[in-house]
């Protein structure tokens, strides 16, 4: 999924504890996401690239190391800053359900 062994490491603890994960749990945190923050970060990738309507235009993306590591880390962090949410929002209905009288 991931080639994390060409990127340099040094002073970056995150790349560091990325690359000593196995593919397995990589594969298994990007398949845990929910199609809601699918879609959301989908959206957000279009809307960074300027997608323009497929039926209409045929459009190609051309781009460097750094801007692509740039573009991934935003949707990384989108992604993150989604779950958050999303665990948020479930732990709001819990507790909106528990203070709720019951019948």
């Amino acid at each position: 999924m991931f080639n994390l062994g060409e990127l340099n490491s040094t002073n970056n603890l995150l790349l560091d504890y990325l690359k000593n994960q196995s593919p397995e749990t990589l594969t298994t945190v990007a398949q845990s996401v929910t199609p809601e923050v699918q879609q959301i970060i989908n959206q957000n990738i279009q809307n960074l690239l300027g997608m323009l309507p497929p039926p209409h235009f045929n459009v190609t993306v051309t781009t460097d190391r750094e801007n692509l590591a740039g573009l991934i880390g935003s949707a990384m962090m989108t992604g993150y800053f989604m779950r958050q949410m999303e665990t948020r929002m479930q732990l709001d209905h819990s507790f909106a359900n528990v203070d709720s009288p019951q019948p």
